[in-house]
């Protein structure tokens, strides 16, 4: 991962609480929640099973969508 990509991750994980433990980083990616980049700069569509139990979780309508800052980041920069 470049060094600068790196430093942003841990720049937001410094700024923020994660009730997951930011599982999605530690895991090496490989424990991300299902999200969908919709267009909007700070949200992502949230595909999760159980999305009102996430507190990133906004309702939106009919669907759900994903504010975790991380997440965001993860998948815009990383296509993750």
């Amino acid at each position: 991962m470049e060094k600068n990509i790196k430093s942003k991750i841990e720049e937001i994980i410094a700024g923020m609480k994660c009730p997951k433990d930011f599982i999605c980083y530690t895991s090496g990616f490989k424990k991300l929640c299902s999200a969908k980049d919709i267009g909007i700069e700070s949200y992502l569509e949230c595909f999760e099973q159980k999305p009102k139990s996430c507190k990133f979780s906004v309702s939106f309508g009919l669907m759900h969508l994903c504010q975790c800052p991380l997440r965001g980041y993860l998948y815009k920069k990383l296509k993750k």
